[in-house]
């Protein structure tokens, strides 16, 4: 089997996730500046087998687009034309960022830690795979 890839996207940095190629476990894998995305999908891409991009699409609380919507739907957009054998399915995203940080905090990481948004984003991205792991089955 392939590997199922989530991605959090941002403005400046974009976490990555994937899963083991029996999309059993989702697992960080790393954030990379966002204008690097492409480059770094078409390297990962030769070396691995990707099955399908997870992209979480961020909304406001009443289920509404945000100001960082249109920025994922040019992604999505930018994703199809680079890999059009790849499926790409967008996943409410509301939360993750949040639930990326207690995770943070329950681990045990130190404050400074924290403040790496980068890992933020890759912990984002490995919630964002779980969660379509867990509803996929």
């Amino acid at each position: 089997m392939a590997r199922v890839m989530a991605i959090d996207y941002g403005k400046k940095r974009t976490g990555l996730a994937v899963t083991d190629p029996l999309q059993l476990i989702a697992s960080g894998l790393t954030t990379v500046p966002t204008h690097e995305l492409i480059p770094y999908l078409k390297k990962y891409f030769a070396a691995e087998e990707v099955e399908a991009i997870i992209i979480g699409e961020p909304k406001n609380l009443d289920g509404n687009a945000t100001h960082a919507t249109p920025l994922v739907e040019e992604c999505v957009r930018i994703l199809r034309k680079n890999f059009p054998q790849v499926p790409v399915k967008k996943v409410d995203e509301r939360f993750t960022s949040k639930i990326a940080f207690q995770s943070m905090i329950d681990s045990g990481l130190k404050k400074k830690d924290r403040q790496n948004k980068g890992l933020v984003d890759e912990i984002s991205a490995t919630i964002i795979l779980q969660e379509y792991l867990q509803n996929k089955i």
